[in-house]
């Protein structure tokens, strides 16, 4: 290894021979033809033995120098070695070879939690166990010993030789020729003599340079390279015989030692200067410590006497103020007394006077409520006999037309009935004939056979003749009632045809009359509403008129603002002290303009927080209620002036641009009805303003419709606040909001129901033929028609679970999905009136059996969700149960000829 080192390095040395093992080493383990690959190969055969293994080896290394063949054994062999010839016996080498410990039993010895076990049984690694499940003895040796030449070669190993003494194993014995013998077999001598006359101190020029580049300094100045630096400090050292290779200095016994001694001289001279300068900075700074100590003591002491001498005159200052405060006590306490006498009796004489004039304001207030009562009674009274004169003629003129109706529909049943029990008459008379064509064939057939039988017979010609007289009347008789029962047939066929057109021109009658109602009914909406709007319109108006009323001049006009003029013709007195009121009004302004920029500037973040999906917390919405405590804490919603209304609408409709995801828009919809029902719940009008009329809008009615159902919201939130303009306007835009992402929810579930009601009109014509089976054994075919009412069904199902996850109101989601019963009903019903081909008994069944899977859907809702949705859909079950009994009569209008 070190010649092969020199030769590397290129230094001037000379070979020394010695003798080389590698043959034998490669005749051991040399894969694949080495002696432990074919033991290894051998113990993989079960049938293998050690006689098999012997003549292997033989086979396999008959021409090898190093190995021989003994003549007296047929299983043994030799192995020539470098200190010797060793003859090796075969008989167990195979069994000593298996390792007969499994994988798998050694792993699980291994996580044994007793340490003394899991040692025995180290781990094996990966490799091994994943290249092949076999295992032996003389594998894991080589594998251990290829381990430990890896471990050697990554180190700088220093060997020590263990010497045997004697073969007696006793001490006090010393065998020359023995140790002479081992230390040659080891291959010491060699090592001694290359040893010896090498160079046993080497090192890298990198870490020569680090270690002894104190000897020369100049050398750390760039200008040098690491061969030019390494020789440097060699030549500064006055050392002789040492080689420099390529990346090494190589160096004679005891050199090493000379420059360790050396530089640790240098090391002792540094060390000395470098003490000498710690020892002088540490006296400088015990010098300074010491010099700033008396320093501090001496402003120490002299503070110490100036504020004893401040102490002093601050004790003289305290002494005058304490006898001024005294002197200002007394005469204070006296000027008190005397003033809470005169406060006193001035007090006693103005509550008498006060007391006069309450009492006097409850008698007028008495003598109004009293009249106002009265009126309102009176008024009341007229009122119901009004209506009650009206319901009695609606009524009696609805039960006129109610009974006429009834009377048409009772006709119609009549004559349905009537062709139905001449519809089985008709099957029962046919039912006869067939039965008795039957018998008299069957005596045809039994005279013909008699006629056969009986050839003597032939000449009498009365018999013969009998016979088809009989069977010509009985044949024109037959011939007659068959007429007969064709032309009631006719009959029937064109009765029929003609309820059948009489239904039809009712239907569409009945369809154009709904129609012509909805239209009216939605036009009276928008009508109320817009009425509803001006009205408060006009009453924020009124009301910012009496309040920015002037309160110097009261005595012209506190009169014509004490009674303002109500609905029913009477006067409601205003409070008693306008000035008072109007005073603490402009407190209130005061400071909400103080408060208001306070607000504005919170409004961005408000903005920023709301405009995330805040979730919901035990089932309410977050972002609706942070606003709302938001506008009550900055009392945005007392101020006349604001633009955080503004802010919040223009976020609210940036929000809605993603109207195609009902996730979404739901969640909106929970938040923005939620904060619709807080500000309807706690806004309410000024003094001034007079009782606001019944809500007549859509949503109006509807928020006060769920508020029973969301009570719970307003628990410990809702706050009484007197309400302004810009806060009654953000109603008015919040309700809109509301309606418009109603509408878009509900249309977005119209769009997904369109598609698949186009395709439940009509039976696909693939299921025309299993059209009068039975729906429950039509479900059970994968291709069936049903498949697209269950996909209605799961539309509504995923419609209905995003708002339930989004808490949305019931009252809402029962809104919605009545307008989605009453949309169904629509296009059904349309259907059946334009398209002539969907009135079939087929599409009659097919519908029915839909309605049936929505009434079941309905129940599985709840009324909670559904509401009245079912109702919405009885014209759609009226036509369906028409078209029912009409195909029941067609089938056995059709059925009467065949058996005929």
């Amino acid at each position: 290894m070190e010649q092969e080192e020199y030769k590397k390095e290129q230094i001037d040395w000379s070979y020394i021979e010695f003798v080389d093992n590698q043959d034998i080493l490669d005749l051991v383990e040399k894969k694949p033809g080495g002696i432990i690959a074919l033991l290894d190969e051998a113990c993989m055969f079960p049938r293998s033995t050690h006689e098999t293994f012997a003549e292997k080896l033989y086979q396999t290394f008959k021409d090898h120098k190093r190995f021989v063949k003994p003549k007296l054994s047929r299983t043994d062999f030799t192995i020539c070695h470098y200190a010797g010839d060793v003859t090796y016996q075969t008989e167990l080498f195979l069994e000593k070879n298996k390792d007969l410990v499994v994988p798998e039993h050694q792993a699980l010895l291994n996580a044994s939690k007793c340490s003394f076990v899991s040692s025995l049984f180290p781990p094996l690694p990966e490799e091994t166990s994943k290249s092949s499940k076999f295992s032996s003895i003389a594998t894991g040796f080589k594998q251990q010993l290829q381990s430990l030449l890896e471990t050697l070669n990554a180190t700088e190993p220093h060997y020590v030789r263990c010497i045997k003494p004697n073969n007696a194993l006793k001490p006090g014995i010393f065998e020359n020729n023995n140790i002479l013998q081992q230390l040659r077999c080891g291959g010491v001598m060699e090592a001694i003599r290359i040893s010896t006359a090498g160079f046993p101190s080497r090192k890298m020029f990198r870490e020569f340079i680090n270690r002894f580049s104190i000897l020369a300094p100049e050398v750390l100045n760039g200008s040098y390279n690491d061969v030019a630096a390494s020789k440097r400090i060699l030549e500064k050292s006055n050392l002789s015989g040492y080689q420099v290779g390529k990346t090494k200095v190589f160096l004679r016994a005891g050199q090493m030692a000379e420059l360790d001694a050396r530089r640790g001289a240098v090391l002792g001279v540094s060390a000395i200067v470098i003490q000498r300068k710690v020892r002088a900075y540490l006296s400088r700074r015990h010098f300074n410590l010491l010099r700033l100590s008396s320093i501090k003591l001496q402003a120490f002491c002299r503070g110490q006497a100036v504020r004893h001498q401040y102490a002093r005159m601050r004790r003289a200052a305290a002494c005058l103020n304490i006898q001024k405060h005294s002197r200002k006590f007394l005469a204070r306490k006296a000027y008190k007394n005397l003033y809470f006498s005169s406060v006193t009796i001035q007090a006693g004489i103005r509550g008498m006077i006060a007391r006069d004039k309450l009492l006097l304001r409850k008698q007028m207030r008495a003598v109004t409520v009293i009249q106002s009562q009265c009126r309102r009674f009176l008024a009341s009274h007229h009122y119901l006999r009004l209506k009650k004169a009206a319901i009695t003629t609606q009524c009696a003129w609805r039960g006129k037309l109610a009974r006429r109706e009834l009377r048409n529909i009772r006709m119609a049943a009549k004559e349905t009935g009537a062709l139905l029990e001449a519809n089985t008459k008709l099957e029962k008379q046919v039912e006869e004939l067939t039965w008795e064509l039957k018998k008299m064939q069957r005596e045809k057939e039994l005279l013909m056979k008699e006629g056969g039988g009986t050839k003597n017979i032939a000449g009498q010609v009365p018999i013969i003749k009998e016979v088809p007289v009989i069977d010509n009347e009985f044949m024109v008789k037959l011939t007659a009632e068959n007429e007969q029962l064709k032309a009631l047939v006719t009959s029937l066929e064109k009765k029929i045809e003609e309820t059948n057109k009489l239904s039809e021109e009712w239907l569409k009658q009945a369809s154009e009359a709904e129609m012509k109602i909805i239209e009216l009914k939605t036009a009276m909406q928008r009508l109320e509403e817009k009425i509803s709007d001006m009205e408060t319109e006009d009453k924020i108006l009124r009301q910012k008129a009496l309040l920015s009323a002037p309160s110097r001049k009261m005595s012209p006009e506190s009169s014509f603002a004490s009674s303002t003029p109500l609905q029913n013709g009477n006067h409601a007195q205003l409070n008693s002290g306008p000035s008072k009121r109007f005073g603490r009004e402009d407190s209130r302004m005061r400071r909400s303009k103080i408060e208001l920029p306070q607000a504005q500037e919170g409004v961005d973040s408000l903005i920023k927080c709301t405009t995330q999906n805040l979730g919901f917390s035990q089932e309410k919405p977050v972002a609706a209620f942070t606003i709302y405590k938001c506008l009550v804490h900055w009392r945005t919603l007392e101020a006349e002036r604001t633009s955080a209304f503004d802010n919040l609408i223009q976020m609210i409709g940036s929000s809605l641009e993603k109207q195609d995801d009902n996730d979404h828009m739901a969640y909106w919809l929970s938040n923005t009805s939620a904060l619709l029902f807080l500000l309807q719940s706690s806004l309410k009008s000024s003094a001034a303003a007079q009782k606001p009329p019944a809500p007549t809008s859509f949503f109006s009615r509807m928020t006060q419709s769920f508020r029973s159902s969301s009570a719970n919201l307003a628990v410990g939130v809702v706050r009484q606040v007197e309400a302004k303009y810009p806060a009654l306007l953000f109603k008015q835009q919040l309700t809109a909001y509301v309606e418009k992402i109603y509408g878009i929810i509900r249309d977005n579930l119209k769009k997904d129901l369109s598609l698949l009601l186009s395709c439940c009109i009509q039976v696909p014509r693939a299921s025309k033929g299993t059209a009068f089976k039975t729906f429950e054994e039509s479900e059970k075919v994968d291709s069936s028609p049903a498949c697209h009412w269950q996909r209605i069904i799961e539309s509504l199902n995923k419609h209905l679970s995003t708002l339930k996850e989004n808490f949305v109101p019931p009252t809402l989601i029962q809104k919605i999905f009545i307008q989605i019963f009453a949309y169904i009903n629509t296009q059904l019903f349309n259907s059946f009136l334009v398209r002539r081909e969907c009135c079939t008994f087929s599409n009659g069944q097919y519908v029915k059996y839909g309605l049936a899977e929505l009434e079941l859907w309905c129940a599985q809702v709840t009324e909670e969700y559904a509401g009245s949705s079912w109702g919405e859909l009885k014209h759609t079950r009226q036509a369906v149960a028409f078209l029912d009994i009409i195909g029941y009569s067609r089938k056995l209008t059709r059925n009467v000829p065949l058996h005929i």
